[in-house]
């Protein structure tokens, strides 16, 4: 599958990806913004692949697994979130990790496509309830370039580490800029 996601990122899309993980650790959460297309989830299966980072699950909207493709979103490893009722979403991915049933997860915090100026923090109480690291991906459409970074160091401000996150992440846009991180 590697040389399909390749062929797909690198020859017919012409992206590249930087990856400047220099540590290489099982278990992390990727923080991914901007997210600003449906084709941003496109992307992130080639990167996915072509990272090394096969295996790693996804939070997303409860619609998409719906039938009749929800068996396709659950089988690429997605978890559906039903963002119109407090689910305790946070609890429960904290608890899949400490079972061992996922070693990683990308989260989009923004948790939508549109503008969105005040982040989701669940990914933050998920990092430091599961002592994983958290490390930052960005798909910056005007560069046709993947950044990855190394882990994000936390501290106990989760506020003050999400403005710092979206200090790395303004520089890049996505599919449509106006909708990404200001």
């Amino acid at each position: 599958m590697r040389t399909l996601y390749g062929f797909f990122y690198h020859t017919l899309a012409g992206w590249k990806l930087q990856d400047d993980r220099t540590e290489f650790t099982r278990r992390f959460i990727v923080v991914i913004a901007p997210h600003t297309s449906n084709i941003d989830f496109w992307v992130g299966l080639c990167v996915r692949s072509l990272a090394g980072l096969e295996g790693s699950k996804f939070l997303a909207k409860k619609s998409l697994f719906k039938p009749p493709v929800g068996w396709f979103f659950r089988a690429l490893g997605g978890y559906p979130v039903d963002r119109s009722k407090h689910s305790n979403m946070t609890e429960a991915v904290i608890a899949l990790f400490d079972r061992g049933e996922i070693q990683r997860i990308g989260i989009t915090p923004e948790g939508t496509r549109t503008y969105q100026p005040d982040w989701k923090t669940g990914f933050h109480r998920i990092a430091t309830g599961a002592g994983v690291p958290i490390i930052l991906c960005s798909f910056d459409y005007a560069r046709k370039t993947t950044f990855i970074t190394g882990p994000f160091p936390l501290t106990d401000n989760a506020e003050a580490d999400i403005e710092r996150m979206k200090d790395w992440f303004r520089p890049h846009k996505g599919k449509y800029p106006e909708n990404g991180v200001r």
